[in-house]
């Protein structure tokens, strides 16, 4: 079930992102989406529903909304970026390289080695992004 209209224009603001219509159309498709989609996938479904939204703002939308944080952005549909909303906690996830269901795994407990990792290297980590790819058990 899609975010209400108001809680997506309030997500977009609390993350510096005006709300116009198209922007607002993007994400409640996304929203409606259980796993993830691609740009080209998201683009079908809105013409399916008789949207005027061109493939250039979806990717434009997309890019955007992934700049500002508001959608994770997935790689393990043959290379090709997808879209997932998410929630805004730190998180990580499980992917299904077969069906491509997307899991959101909460807990984290790599905070420590992913700091002494950086700092072996002379980095200061400031963030970190987990995709665990496998199957699921549906398709095991």
């Amino acid at each position: 079930m899609p975010a209400p209209r108001q809680g997506l224009s309030e997500l977009l603001e609390r993350n510096a992102v005006r709300a116009t219509p198209r922007r607002l159309e993007v994400l409640e498709e996304l929203a409606r989406e259980r796993d993830d989609v691609t740009a080209q996938q998201l683009w079908s479904r809105l013409r399916e529903r008789d949207s005027a939204a061109g493939l250039a703002t979806v990717y434009r939308t997309l890019a955007l909304l992934s700049e500002k944080g508001v959608v994770d952005v997935l790689s393990h549909h043959g290379g090709e970026q997808c879209y997932r909303l998410c929630g805004d906690a730190h998180h990580h996830h499980l992917l299904c390289e077969r069906c491509h269901r997307v899991v959101e795994i909460q807990e984290c407990g790599l905070d420590d080695w992913v700091a002494a990792a950086a700092k072996q290297h002379g980095f200061v980590a400031t963030d970190h992004r987990v995709e665990i790819v496998g199957l699921c058990a549906d398709c095991r």
